[in-house]
């Protein structure tokens, strides 16, 4: 049965975002309530749809297929990419550069305690130290650097959600969704850390070592001066070096959600599904798109205070190692203790990273509606029978 447009269905992966192209008859188990076969023609955009299974007339009332606004941008196509893309500079340039002021103090706490033994402190000595200019030193390589992230991130993790959803099939995509997040989120940031960690190690620098720079300008060629070879010279060795932060970022990053990811994007679409079950007695596609993009931020910052706890002491060796020539782990390990590793300057950075996580995810929900795609999350399947 054809449907019009004004009646298509929205949700990643493909066979959850109803089309005339698309076949659920091909699927085996046509009885269990999971698996929609087909729309009926009465469904429309303000209530939820009734789903009929095949031949047998089966039917059940509520579905998880949120119904969509007509969409701007076509679902799954390169310019929904490209949006989904551009979204993500957005949201993660933007957060970061703004901000900045807390970076600076979270990294010189990580890295001179003694110093900077507190927040309120660490903002007194850079005043002090550094005048009002010195809180947004390096905010250049974050703007850049977490752009070039972000557009990765979210761009690719739009991607791999509904690649791995397809590869799965209908049935094990809604049974194991949140293994397809983990792993969609995971593959995505690979590839965004990649593109961020120059930036970071130049970020780090300038931002820890008063005097090293004034910015990206001077301090990546100072850097490559100071790490790699004779000169300005960008060798294979100063390329390394540039990256030798990689591996431990990639332990920051992968594993949580927002500094990004693993966590900040399968807990943020948990707890949305959670915050549309039991706190919103009203079905999402009903909501106003204000309390959505409030759903988002609220998400997102719930999302950023475990991404804070889980990624912290990869934060820790990060900043470590990008400010200390030569060092390694283990030096880190030894000089900050197990301790220290795991909570110096962590309440700043939960702080930092929730605030960050919650304005991310709104700023990204707000960019998908205004190019009129649905929010983020929250469609939950409904309990078997």
């Amino acid at each position: 049965m054809a449907i019009s447009d004004d009646a298509r269905l929205s949700l990643i992966p493909t066979f959850l975002y109803s089309s005339s192209s698309f076949d659920h008859r091909a699927l085996n188990n046509a009885n269990s309530p999971l698996l929609p076969n087909r729309v009926s023609s009465s469904s429309s955009s303000s209530s939820l749809s009734k789903v009929q299974f095949g031949n047998n007339g089966g039917e059940i009332a509520r579905s998880f297929v949120i119904p969509a606004p007509k969409e701007k941008v076509k679902m799954h196509s390169p310019a929904y990419y490209g949006a989904c893309t551009a979204g993500g500079i957005l949201s993660c340039g933007l957060t970061h550069m703004t901000v900045t002021p807390l970076d600076l103090v979270k990294c010189n706490m990580q890295i001179d305690p003694a110093k900077y033994k507190n927040i309120s402190s660490g903002f007194g000595v850079l005043l002090k130290e550094q005048g009002f200019k010195g809180f947004f030193r390096g905010w250049v390589p974050t703007l850049l650097g977490y752009s070039a992230q972000g557009a990765c991130k979210f761009g690719f993790y739009e991607f791999f959600k509904k690649y791995y959803s397809d590869l799965a099939g209908p049935e094990n995509a809604v049974k194991y969704k949140t293994m397809i997040y983990l792993a969609g989120s995971a593959s995505a940031e690979v590839i965004a850390d990649v593109a961020l960690c120059p930036f970071e190690a130049v970020k780090v620098r300038v931002q820890t070592q008063p005097g090293f720079a004034r910015g990206l300008s001077d301090g990546l060629p100072k850097f490559v001066k100071s790490e790699g070879a004779a000169g300005y010279s960008l060798s294979l060795s100063t390329v390394f070096k540039l990256y030798k932060g990689l591996v431990p970022l990639w332990g920051r990053q992968i594993p949580c959600k927002r500094n990004d990811t693993m966590m900040k994007f399968a807990s943020f679409e948990t707890i949305v599904e959670m915050i549309y079950t039991y706190a919103i007695p009203t079905p999402k596609e009903r909501c106003s798109k204000s309390l959505q993009l409030g759903v988002s931020f609220a998400g997102g910052y719930i999302a950023g205070v475990f991404c804070a706890v889980v990624s912290h002491p990869a934060d820790n060796l990060v900043s470590f190692l990008n400010n200390a020539k030569g060092a390694s782990v283990g030096d880190a390990v030894k000089k900050m203790g197990l301790w220290g590793l795991f909570t110096r300057g962590l309440p700043l950075r939960i702080v930092m990273i929730g605030t960050l996580t919650g304005a991310q995810w709104g700023i990204y929900d707000a960019f998908k509606v205004f190019v009129g795609l649905p929010t983020t999350g929250g469609a939950a399947a409904p309990a078997s029978k």
